[in-house]
């Protein structure tokens, strides 16, 4: 459901631009393009997301009568075209790559097609979804990539900056592969499988420890996970392990699934935890670990053999602390049927309008991608297909259970070396078409005939 005020969830410029056009009566088709132009140092290719909602936002943009008086109140619109506002709906087509689909630098994601007042409405609102969701799903994918199977959850909602990141970073890390997450909302809305148990909190609200482990497995209703590292992890791991004891011998349908550390030295204590349930005769408890992990910290748990079944994941996972930021943008690239570029120093863009190419082995495996212009002869897989035409979706969305399956196959087939944490892998290869290449010599020449003389 759009939320209110929603269409001013945007920057003041776009707004007095789409003046200008009305008062200019500039009315001719633009293409905007929405790419990264650099990846993170960190970063050896990033993952598309938050498609869905940038469609949803898309389709149902209105300005509402309270947001068009509001505009009043600035006294910087006039009221005709406030009245024309008030009708805008976007009528154009959008191209993007699916969602779960690996991208790199300089790539379109996604192409927005429409008369220019109305694609350049969209710009702010985009970048704000697509970016987030990107720099979640991208973070989410290291982790996947290092747990080699173990089970992911997502833990960092109470970190998250507000309610909308905490609920789309549950989604962003879903698609890239985890396995489940602790905020509820986010299993409602999009069918996320649900994962939590107790907090410090209930133990220390209880006069003993043997007591709190008690009361909560018996007001569960399904097998549970027991945090033991309130006060001494060995010692609340007897505790639980008398506790199961107890409860297989009364023959009791509640019982103890795992155990979950959150401090300390999680490898050694790990350790510790599973040789001693498996002495007693525990050993299909699992073991849960978490608190401040990221992709490095699973990586070197699991390279060294730890015996975990599954990790929490929340602050490093939801900020994507060690590169929280892509330098995305959503630039013009054709007016009224004439290529239009960009050629500020370091911000310098390819013209018109573009479709990215991937060749692959016959295994599958990504071998190279290319830039090219979209009428060119396809020389791979066309990465940006038809997503929306005259304002509305092509197709029915596709389930994130679908694209989840996609987004796992594709980063099987990234090379290896992509995979891989370390900052110095060779870069995969992006090429620019000469046709582009052409293009942009002639739209610098037009440009500079264009200018008049000093």
């Amino acid at each position: 459901m759009k939320s209110a005020g929603a269409a001013l969830l945007t920057d003041l410029y776009q707004l007095t631009m789409a003046q200008a056009y009305f008062e200019l009566d500039m009315r001719h088709t633009a293409v905007f393009e929405l790419f990264v132009r650099r990846l993170p140092p960190t970063r050896h290719f990033l993952l598309a997301a938050g498609l869905e909602q940038a469609l949803d936002y898309v389709e149902t943009l209105r300005f509402s009568e309270d947001d068009l008086a509001f505009l009043d109140t600035l006294g910087t619109f006039r009221r005709d075209f406030l009245d024309y506002l008030g009708a805008v709906r976007f009528t154009g087509s959008v191209h993007a790559m699916r969602e779960g689909t690996p991208f790199f630098a300089n790539e379109p994601v996604a192409r927005v097609t429409a008369p220019i007042l109305e694609a350049q409405l969209l710009e702010s609102r985009l970048l704000n979804i697509v970016h987030f969701q990107t720099v979640i799903a991208s973070k989410a994918a290291r982790c996947v990539a290092v747990a080699r199977g173990k089970q992911l959850v997502d833990f960092g909602m109470r970190r998250a900056h507000e309610a909308d990141a905490g609920l789309f970073a549950a989604r962003a890390a879903y698609l890239a592969g985890f396995d489940a997450t602790a905020t509820v909302e986010a299993g409602r809305r999009f069918g996320i499988p649900l994962s939590g148990t107790l907090a410090h909190s209930f133990i220390e609200a209880h006069d003993s420890e043997p007591q709190a482990f008690r009361d909560f497995v018996l007001s569960c209703t399904a097998p549970t996970t027991l945090l033991i590292d309130t006060y001494d992890s060995a010692r609340g791991l007897q505790r639980v392990i008398a506790l199961a004891r107890e409860l297989a011998a009364a023959g009791r349908q509640q019982g103890i699934r795992a155990v979950r550390i959150d401090s300390g030295d999680l490898a050694a204590q790990a350790r510790m935890a599973r040789a001693e349930l498996d002495a007693h005769g525990c050993g299909d408890i699992r073991i849960v670990l978490s608190g401040s992990l990221d992709e490095h910290l699973i990586d070197e748990l699991v390279s060294s053999a730890v015996p975990v079944d599954a990790f929490g994941v929340g602050t490093a996972l939801d900020v994507s602390a060690d590169a929280p930021a892509l330098d995305m943008a959503y630039k013009l690239q054709e007016y009224a049927g004439k290529p239009r570029r960009k050629r500020s120093p370091g911000k310098a863009t390819w013209p018109g309008i573009k479709q990215v190419f991937r060749r692959r082995s016959c295994a599958g495996e990504y071998l190279c991608d290319r830039v090219a212009r979209h009428d060119e002869p396809p020389s791979g897989e066309a990465l940006l297909s038809e997503v929306m035409r005259d304002g509305h979706r092509s197709l029915p969305s596709p389930p994130l259970s679908a694209l989840r399956e996609h987004c796992a196959r594709e980063l099987r087939a990234l090379p290896p070396r992509l995979r891989e944490l370390r900052a110095a892998a060779a870069p995969y290869t992006v090429s620019i078409s000469e046709a582009l290449r052409s293009m942009a010599v002639s739209v610098d020449v037009a440009s500079e005939g264009s200018h008049e003389p000093a």
